[in-house]
């Protein structure tokens, strides 16, 4: 059975992360292989994926109500992302985080060779590893964040910035919240699509990507599905699901990576409909929680399926995109809670309906609206498919009808290989190995490390085109070594984090310029006057920084009070001298 109950532990998240942005050269390497290639627009990301920003290259990364914009020269592993935590691994370099919306009981947690830092509310922040100082530096804008070290916790206000040395948060010091440079300012102006998107209006809010259909498309008013949107730009005999290619992704498994700026949010979420010789995208309910889907689609023909090339007969696949009401089947194995909020999510479509299909072990054989549209149905040879090629250059003509006779498949009956996880993208050589393998402090610990396409090889064989559940898949041993990251979970996970206790404020050092780019921060000073360099972690028996008050005798004095202290010294010193 491909979908059933009794899988309530199994479900996948109902959320991905997304490869939004792009510039320059950015390495990606999938969970549990070793090889890095050039990452690819629209690429959806989830737990073990890594990545390489190179220098003068810039990448964002997309999670519904976050963004996570890589500057140059830093590394990246995605440790675990699911429905309640998006934890990322950050061993050197620098992150500009924009978080919009955060549900009760959700955080990001960025980890760090310093410390591990977690965010449970909107805000702006942005976070800086040094790997040649051993330190990471925290810049709150807007918002709240707690860091944790292995000795200590605490949170840091709006308009703090901080430099941590070591893993215990005991070297601190307060640096300037300097002014924006030119990668915040490329973040801001990112930004500024969410701000103001059009599309907010229409979609629900955990669609991922939807800013991006205002500059593509246009929204019109349909009698029958209400808001609908029409791409702009698409050649004559356009389909969706056409200009893209097949990647294999667990949990999900076969997984559409659509090669159009605006087509993320399009081919996960939501239906697509033919009116009046055009295709337009209908959203799902504007105040539902959506969730993802690897491709909205039917597939058509079993094992024995073939199509005709100029060679002659070989192996191949199709497939054609749900229309709305039309229940998706998952090939991977699900709840009936899951099965229903992934329908319901996007599409209007009745309960009793997606209760009938539950158990199905074979997609029904329905009149599916948009199989009968002339140039909807995509086929390709099967190797196409596995080996993640260009759909648009490979696929072939289907003459409307041609297929109804052949049966329709929940999952299409090819087995992934190693060129399926990577995708299309060149290869690219390995970022520094040390650059990985740092060890970092986290609060929360991370789960197992995937054992890679290769070790599911035999499992995989024997249901074609049918994932693993994660149980099965975590019992397995990976056939090609990947370092796992080395992660050090701090022991006081359950302790409240307080309020650091107040340093003097920074000074940027007047024409001191930035070093290595974007990656460091300004150099900066703290006053001219003494003051502690190390934060000590308050005592489990004594008051905690935020209520114990320093003695007002050893309190470090500024200069001005010991130029004065100075200048009475002075006085009493020539009144004495008259004196005698």
């Amino acid at each position: 059975m491909l979908v059933f109950s009794g899988w309530a532990n199994a479900d996948p998240p109902s959320r991905v992360a997304r490869v939004g942005y792009v510039s320059g050269a950015v390495s990606f390497s999938p969970a549990g292989e070793s090889a890095w290639i050039q990452a690819s627009l629209n690429r959806p990301l989830t737990i073990g994926d890594r990545l390489w920003t190179e220098p003068a290259a810039r990448m964002e990364v997309q999670i519904g109500g976050a963004v996570v914009r890589m500057g140059a020269g830093t590394s990246v592993s995605i440790l675990n992302l699911d429905d309640q935590i998006a934890q990322f691994q950050l061993t050197q370099g620098v992150l500009n985080v924009r978080v919009r919306r955060l549900e009760p009981g959700q955080m990001i947690e960025v980890d760090t060779p310093n410390l591990a830092l977690t965010l449970r509310q909107p805000g702006e922040f942005r976070i800086e590893v040094d790997s040649y100082r051993d330190a990471t530096a925290v810049f709150v804008r807007r918002g709240e964040v707690e860091v944790f070290g292995e000795s200590a916790a605490y949170t840091l206000d709006e308009r703090q910035a901080y430099r941590f040395s070591g893993t215990g948060l005991r070297d601190v010091q307060a640096i300037a919240v300097s002014d924006a440079d030119a990668f915040d300012r490329w973040a801001s102006d990112r930004d500024r699509a969410f701000d103001i998107s059009v599309s907010a209006r229409y979609v629900s809010p955990y669609v991922i990507g939807y800013q991006d259909l205002d500059a593509y498309g246009t929204w019109r008013v349909d009698a029958t599905y209400g808001h609908i949107w029409f791409p702009n730009q698409v050649v004559v005999g356009w389909a969706p699901y056409r200009d893209g290619h097949w990647v294999w992704i667990d949990p999900w498994g076969w997984t559409w990576v659509d090669e159009a700026p605006w087509g993320f949010a399009v081919t996960h979420y939501g239906r697509w409909a033919h009116l009046r010789g055009r295709w337009g995208w209908v959203p799902g309910p504007i105040r539902t929680r959506a969730y993802y889907a690897p491709a909205l689609v039917v597939f058509v023909g079993g094992p024995s399926f073939q199509i005709t090339i100029s060679s002659g007969f070989v192996d191949g696949i199709a497939w054609f995109p749900l229309a709305p009401s039309e229940v998706y089947l998952p090939a991977y194995p699900v709840s009936l809670d899951y099965f229903s909020n992934i329908n319901i999510s996007n599409t209007v479509i009745n309960t009793t309906v997606i209760n009938t299909y539950f158990n199905t072990t074979s997609v029904p054989n329905l009149p599916y609206i948009n199989r009968q549209i002339p140039g909807a149905v995509i086929a390709v040879p099967k190797t196409t498919f596995s080996q993640s090629r260009s759909v648009r250059r490979d696929s072939l003509p289907v003459a409307t009808g041609t297929t109804n006779g052949v049966p329709m498949v929940i999952a299409p009956p090819v087995i992934p290989t190693d060129r399926s996880v990577r995708g299309p993208g060149d290869q690219r050589s390995q970022p520094p190995s040390h650059v990985f393998e740092r060890p970092v402090v986290a609060r929360t610990a991370p789960p197992a490390a995937h054992p890679g396409v290769a070790a599911q090889q035999p499992q995989l064989e024997r249901k074609p085109g049918k994932p693993l559940d994660a149980d099965t898949r975590r019992e397995l041993k990976p056939v090609v070594p990947v370092p796992a990251p080395a992660v050090r979970v701090v022991p006081h996970t359950r302790e409240a984090a307080q309020p650091l206790p107040g340093l003097p404020p920074a000074t940027r050092e007047q024409g001191s310029p930035r070093t290595r780019g974007e990656v460091n921060t300004p150099q900066l000073r703290p006053q001219p006057q003494p003051a502690p360099r190390a934060v000590q972690p308050p005592k489990k028996d004594g008051p905690s920084p935020a209520t114990s008050q320093p003695s007002q005798k050893k309190r470090a004095l500024t200069k001005e009070e010991l130029e004065e202290e100075a200048r009475k010294r002075a006085l009493e010193e020539e009144r004495r001298k008259r004196g005698q």
